[in-house]
């Protein structure tokens, strides 16, 4: 097996154990997540404080006394911020959960990825056009 098979594996793995995750807690239903949006309930606040916790841990071991790197400021990023907000309070779903909806059988995650694709093309015709913002890709020099 090449390497880059095998890191695609482990990527593939580690989102299957993602979705998992996501399902178990409730983070692909819609009433929990309007919950969570309405503050509720606090559950699903309380998992997301633990991953990025342990996301921060993970990120210290993993970079261990490595400089990072700062990223300039991308002026997209507050209305990308709000407009991603907006269509996960409306959905229920990021892309990700909407991924893990679909493999649960929630037919209706089809259209809230045909939204995100939408959303994703007109931000790439309208940003560089007529808004003068990047639309490069997340980690891109």
């Amino acid at each position: 097996m090449t390497a880059s098979f095998k890191e695609h594996v482990s990527y593939g793995v580690f989102g299957l154990l993602m979705g998992i995750v996501l399902s178990y807690t409730g983070f692909t239903s819609f009433e929990e997540v309007h919950h969570m949006f309405t503050l509720a309930d606090y559950r699903l606040l309380a998992a997301f404080a633990a991953s990025i916790g342990l996301s921060m841990i993970g990120f210290l071991i993993i970079a261990r006394g490595r400089a990072i790197t700062r990223k300039a400021f991308n002026k997209g990023t507050i209305p990308g911020s709000v407009l991603f907000g907006a269509g996960w309070a409306l959905t229920g779903a990021c892309p990700s959960i909407a991924l893990v909806q679909l493999g649960e059988g929630k037919l209706a995650a089809v259209f809230t990825l045909l939204g995100i694709l939408s959303g994703v093309w007109a931000y790439r015709r309208l940003a560089s056009s007529h808004l003068q913002l990047d639309t490069g890709i997340c980690g891109e020099e």
